[in-house]
């Protein structure tokens, strides 16, 4: 079954201990696509403004990522800057310039409102509420979000909450939004909140899946060159919807693979600026690595 993806398509500036790239592809919604497509047709859903280069649209295109509601507007595209130093786990943000995400009011065809599988990446909780409002019953809805909107749109979010199958999150945002500083604890304080799962993400450190039937923990890939983080996270939720999708089903098994692809996905994103590595990806790839890390994690 495809998946519809709200996000943004964006311009990143990014620094790391191995270099500079200016303005290249990215944001919440492509990163996404770029590892959902390897299992499942992806509709991206988004808006860019007159600067975003048209090589930039080709590219996803050849990448059979959907782009009937991808928007342009006059105005600036969504521009991020930042840096990673360290262990980089964490960016640096160095500049947000929100150009016309600012007035985004996303805009889906007829046949779009049927798609049974929606993830809601990280923009406004209330342009996600306008994206499932259009939505005809669908079967799986994740949503993602970060600190900011916890913190500013906070009332909004938790209302999301309450609409959505899958709450995503990273390790910072799950306790800043429960409260609780022990992971567990936070992911069934953040279950009471609606959502039927919760998936906690740990960066190099794995993933921590809950709901009320059962919960269960992976260890990260183990990448010895990392390059550049920006969108891991969104590539593993790719990859771990785009196999739920592509399944149909929610079953304990379905979901621990789901996870298992998510993880090896992202250990690619991170071997190279942007989605230099991930847009070359083949299913063959991931299977090659995932009997690798297999290897790893049996005891």
């Amino acid at each position: 079954m495809s998946i519809l993806v709200l996000g943004t398509a964006a311009l990143d500036t990014v620094k790391t201990p191995s270099g500079i790239r200016k303005k290249m592809l990215g944001g919440s919604a492509v990163h996404f696509s770029m590892s959902s497509r390897l299992f499942t047709p992806v509709h991206l859903v988004a808006i860019v403004g007159k600067d975003f280069p048209p090589v930039y649209v080709h590219f996803l295109k050849r990448r059979g990522v959907i782009l009937d509601s991808l928007l342009k507007a006059s105005g600036p595209t969504f521009h991020w800057a930042g840096e990673y130093q360290g262990d980089m786990n964490t960016a640096i943000t160095k500049k947000t310039e929100l150009g016309v995400l600012a007035s985004f009011c996303p805009v889906i065809t007829p046949a779009q409102r049927r798609i049974k599988n929606v993830f809601l990446a990280n923009v406004d909780p209330d342009i996600q509420r306008s994206l499932l409002d259009r939505m005809d019953d669908p079967r799986i809805v994740a949503l993602d979000s970060m600190n900011y909107w916890i913190q500013n749109k906070r009332q909004a979010l938790v209302r999301m909450l309450k609409r959505v199958t899958i709450y995503v999150a990273n390790d910072q945002e799950a306790r800043s939004l429960t409260g609780e500083h022990n992971l567990l604890k936070a992911a069934r304080g953040l279950l009471r909140m609606g959502p039927s799962m919760v998936l906690i993400k740990k960066g190099e450190h794995g993933v921590i899946f809950c709901s009320k039937k059962f919960m269960f923990s992976l260890p990260g890939y183990p990448t010895e060159r990392v390059i550049d983080p920006t969108g891991a996270g969104d590539t593993f939720a790719g990859g771990f919807m785009g196999y739920l999708a592509r399944t149909g089903r929610l079953d304990h098994k379905s979901i621990k693979r789901a996870l298992v692809y998510g993880t090896i996905v992202a250990s690619f994103n991170v071997e190279a600026f942007g989605l230099d590595r991930t847009s070359l990806l083949t299913v063959n790839d991931l299977n090659r690595r995932l009997q690798e890390y297999r290897q790893i994690v049996l005891f």
